[in-house]
């Protein structure tokens, strides 16, 4: 027997989706749009958006009223090009994509090195370069991995991120960590494949693996297509095609030539991310009319027939692709001669999200048939349901794995909350771990996202309940074990002053907090911290020391270019008479501000020429006088004033003027 197998993953993905319905309506509000480049790797999706009025640009200068960036981003100096021509901007850049930027941008401001694994021709690859601020290479194999890390040493010698472009294959993605972490210590890497590449790419080569032929279809210029090819060409005979018009000709000889090989033969089709749903259908429909046309197996050839007048029933899982969207429903196609509908609320566990929320026309989506009227020739459909079922599957899966599940809080419910996690399951999530205080309100985390550990599932009852709490706590403990390994002395932070005690200020550096003492708030003299901050405040410090044992940061928030003593040494030398003010008095003296932060101290010995036994009774706080500076000890930043010389110096002026006027 033949067969012809479909994968579940092929078409379109997320990001394309959203950047095609993005143009679409562009197009619609301005008639004539320009993207920055093709905006999809499928020329017969391009042909269909230029008489849409869609139109490629090779650069922003050609758009006239408004350009839309394409899924792959694009560097910012592209940006800042756009701004400077005044048109306006949609970006359509993939939110996984834009998720790399930021973390890029990010990492490099604050001194790492980038390290890209894609192909540096790639436009999506060009735009994560162009936000680096620093140092960033791009590499696609353990080749040119090697070839950098031994030309330049000092790449990724001291802190380095690792990162991939979202399309690249899974396996060389694996390998090449291997051999990153050989060249460079400690690197930090973030999987940045999109899932939904991925879980083409596995489905691919499982399909490859047990099929006598694969077609995949896709642009020349798809960088995920291209992957695809080389995933089932190594494992089974592969058609690269572009359309159902490449059936024809060599390809079409070659597939006959298969099928007349033997009377079972197994022909898999996939498809890359830029891939719409109606190519597909028509490479679908051309494999089955060679395989019609040209098998000799009638009973073959009467089970299509079977399969094209297959009857649906109530509870059957079917894929649906929708072709409209209003308030109430979305009107959808399951490929039979039946209308399909799903009502708004058989769309989504979310109560609060509308049709067009949840679905766009062109997706295909996972339903279950939950009533059908052949009469009348409609059948109504759920998604939620499906949603439910793949739900479950993912939460049993982040139990096993103790995985954070990412979800939005639907209801505020009796004792706790109910989340829907981002692929339909509904969670209960008890008071006393959603992180609310007992004195808070659970009603501030309606509609907020969160995330979750799963920590009790019944499958029979259909219940799971999370906890909130315990995925911030992971987190924080993720923050905090993170910036234990990347503190170093001499690191600077701004921090917000989180508590305050006589003594010094508690210094939130994220998600750990670093103590500045009341001497390193200030170089000059203060009595209590309020004196210079308040809670709340923003403050910029340096670490001066750590112990990771004891969790125990010692900050300083003085900066050496604001240090008086340097001031001092520069304006001020021995012999220089000086007007001071007198801070503190001592049993042995009294300490005087010469300029703010450098005090000297007039020992009780230099305050006058007669014997003083009580400094109180001739100095007081705040009296200002002048000394002259007797001595400056730099190494111990120490200064001593002398009173008493000022007297000697008067008088020994005025024995020189009697002796002056006797000479006379």
């Amino acid at each position: 027997m033949k067969q012809l197998i479909v994968g579940e993953k092929a078409g379109f993905c997320f990001g394309v989706r959203r950047a095609v319905d993005m143009a679409l309506k562009a197009a619609a509000q301005h008639g004539i749009v320009y993207t920055l480049g093709p905006l999809i790797h499928n020329n017969d999706v391009i042909d269909d958006l230029r008489g849409k009025g869609i139109i490629p640009a090779d650069e922003p200068s050609q758009a006239e009223k408004c350009i839309i960036i394409r899924s792959h981003g694009v560097p910012d100096s592209t940006y800042r090009e756009i701004e400077a021509l005044g048109i306006e901007c949609i970006d359509a850049t993939c939110p996984y994509v834009e998720r790399i930027h930021n973390t890029v941008r990010r990492y490099s401001s604050e001194g790492y090195d980038v390290l890209i694994v894609g192909d540096r021709n790639h436009p999506e690859v060009i735009g994560i370069l162009g936000s680096a601020n620093g140092r960033a290479e791009v590499v696609g194999n353990n080749e040119e991995l090697e070839k950098l890390a031994d030309s330049d040493k000092k790449f990724g010698a001291k802190s380095l991120i690792v990162v991939a472009q979202t399309t690249f294959d899974m396996c060389k993605w694996t390998d090449l960590q291997k051999n990153i972490k050989k060249h460079y210590t400690n690197p930090h890497f973030f999987d940045t494949i999109c899932r939904a590449t991925a879980e083409r790419q596995n489905e691919a080569s499982e399909m490859s693996s047990r099929c006598d032929a694969m077609i995949v279809i896709g642009g020349a210029h798809s960088s995920n297509s291209r992957k695809l090819a080389e995933i089932c060409g190594s494992k089974c005979t592969t058609f690269f095609i572009e359309n159902s018009d490449d059936l024809e000709g060599g390809n079409r000889e070659r597939l006959l030539s298969l099928l007349s090989s033997s009377n079972d033969v197994k022909i898999g089709i996939t498809a890359g991310a830029s891939t719409p749903a109606y190519i597909i259908k028509e490479v679908h429909r051309t494999m089955s009319e060679i395989i019609k046309d040209e098998a000799v197996d009638a009973e073959f050839a009467a089970a299509i027939d079977q399969m094209e007048r297959v009857r649906v029933y109530t509870g059957q899982r079917v894929k649906a692709t929708v072709v409209a969207v209003n308030k109430t429903e979305a009107v959808v196609d399951i490929g039979t001669k039946h209308s399909g509908y799903i009502p708004a609320e058989e769309l989504s566990n979310n109560p609060a999200l509308a049709p067009d929320e949840v679905v766009k026309v062109g997706d295909v989506i996972d339903c279950v048939v939950t009533k059908i009227n052949d009469a009348e020739g409609y059948v109504y459909l759920s998604k939620k349901q499906v949603d439910a079922q793949q739900g479950m599957e993912k939460v049993l899966q982040a139990k096993e794995e103790n995985a954070t599940v990412e979800g939005t809080v639907t209801n505020i419910v009796k004792g706790g909350v109910m989340v829907t996690s981002k692929d339909g399951a509904r969670v209960f999530v008890p008071a006393s771990q959603s992180g609310v205080p007992r004195n808070g309100k659970l009603e501030d985390l309606q509609g907020k996202a969160v995330g979750f550990k799963v920590i009790e599932v019944n499958e029979g009852r259909g219940r799971v309940v999370g906890s909130i709490k315990a995925a911030e706590k992971e987190a924080s403990d993720a923050v905090k074990a993170k910036f234990w390994e990347e503190l170093e002395v001499g690191k600077k932070f701004v921090g917000e002053v989180k508590s305050m005690e006589s003594y010094g200020v508690f210094v939130d550096l994220g998600g750990v907090d670093g103590m500045v003492h009341l001497t390193e708030l200030t170089w000059n003299r203060v009595k209590h911290p309020k004196e210079v901050v308040s809670i709340g405040d923003k403050l910029e410090v340096t670490v001066k020391s750590y112990d990771p044992e004891k969790k125990r940061v010692s900050l300083t928030a003085k900066k050496p270019e604001d240090n008086p003593w340097t001031k001092f040494t520069t304006e001020f030398a021995v012999g220089d008479i000086v007007k001071v003010q007198i801070v503190s008095i001592t049993p042995f003296g009294a300490f005087a501000q010469i300029i703010p932060g450098v005090d000297g101290l007039i020992h009780i010995s230099q305050i006058s020429k007669e014997r003083v036994t009580n400094v109180a009774q001739v100095l007081s706080v705040g009296q200002i006088v002048e000394a002259k500076i007797t001595e400056i000890d730099e190494e111990k930043s120490r200064v001593s004033l002398s009173m008493k010389a000022l007297l000697e110096d008067d008088g020994e002026e005025a024995a020189d003027s009697d002796e002056a006027e006797d000479e006379e």
